[in-house]
């Protein structure tokens, strides 16, 4: 499984918005983001600076980075703008082009008459040319490549699922049911994602995005799509009321639990018998490797071979055992509108 550069984009540019960062700059290739004091937080792996906000309660100095999403094609665009000789001024606007690099100059702060290279300074004729000191601290533009695999981008997926994994949404109504006389009835749903993991020595996962209606107990199996036609919104809109709640949150999740336990029964389980398969034999041919190694005289070096074959045998087991893992990665409390 892999990601395109598009879905990349678009999964870092949804955390920065979430996040509340300031977007600098952005193309289809990059984005220049100072961050906001949350995902400074999770991102730069600051302890004692922020720390030292706590203590002193001093405004905080976030970092920025470019971010890019495709090296390859960025780095050759940015060759080719530099490779490309500067556009010359149209004739007859020299006079023009010269007040205003006279004023470009006067607002970099070089003065008149005085060169901007600092070969040709008057502190260099005495002094040398003094080499510029690198930019350190917030001031400094990092770059990260944000590509599969790479350790930023798993940085900002593990914070955004810890972010995200207890939501509570409501759907937005529009503007017209603000105009409306009567307020709309909303339905509470728990909505959660497990995640199953099937394992042996091969491994297999699988999404089950699973929602209950807190008031008439109905559970819909694949509730992302219910939820993929709806605007959601994390505030409450206006002119619209919950309806009460039949079922707790807990009754509700034991419900969920329950569809999943059952639905699982269900599954085709060959390929647990074929891993079992595997197992014994796998098994079978460390009992005969070190069947004639335990026949050791010398009880010292028997006591060793043997340490090493329960080993052994316990790596297997854990390798070849077919098991199954489900646990919830994402929920939430989702109010929409009644149907």
């Amino acid at each position: 499984m892999t990601l395109t550069v598009q879905e990349i984009r678009q999964q870092v540019m949804d955390y920065l918005e979430a996040t509340e960062c300031s977007i600098i700059e952005a193309s289809p290739l990059h984005v220049t983001v100072k961050l906001s004091p949350r995902a400074d937080r999770m991102l730069t792996e600051r302890p004692y600076y922020w720390g030292f906000v706590e203590r002193t309660g001093v405004d905080p100095e976030t970092l920025s980075f470019t971010f890019v999403f495709d090296p390859e094609k960025y780095d050759s665009l940015a060759a080719a703008a530099q490779a490309a000789p500067p556009s010359r001024p149209p004739r007859g606007a020299g006079a023009a082009g010269m007040e205003a690099g006279a004023e470009n100059g006067a607002a970099a702060g070089t003065p008149p008459g005085v060169s901007a290279d600092p070969q040709d300074s008057i502190l260099a004729r005495y002094f040398g040319i003094v080499p510029a000191l690198p930019r350190i601290g917030p001031g400094m533009i990092r770059r990260e490549d944000l590509i599969y695999g790479s350790k930023r981008l798993r940085q900002i997926w593990a914070a955004a699922r810890d972010e995200g994994k207890c939501l509570q949404l409501f759907e937005d109504p529009g503007s017209r049911q603000r105009m409306t006389l009567f307020s709309a009835a909303y339905e509470p749903w728990l909505g959660v994602c497990y995640k199953v993991e099937m394992t042996c020595d091969l491994k297999r996962e699988e999404l089950h995005f699973i929602g209950v209606s807190l008031t008439s107990g109905l559970i819909v199996p694949d509730f992302e799509a219910r939820l993929a036609s709806r605007e959601l919104t994390p505030r409450l809109p206006e002119n619209i009321h919950i309806q009460p709640s039949e079922l707790t949150v807990a009754a509700g999740a034991d419900r969920l639990e329950g569809y999943l336990t059952s639905k699982l029964a269900l599954m085709d389980y060959t390929w647990a018998e074929e891993a079992r398969e595997r197992l014994q034999l796998e098994l079978g041919i460390v009992d005969i490797y070190y069947g004639e190694l335990l026949k050791e005289q010398d009880e010292e070096k028997r006591q060793a071979v043997l340490e090493q074959y329960n080993r052994r045998r316990q790596e297997t087991e854990w390798q070849y055992e077919p098991q199954i893992a489900v646990s919830a990665i994402t929920y939430g409390l989702f109010n929409l509108r009644s149907t």
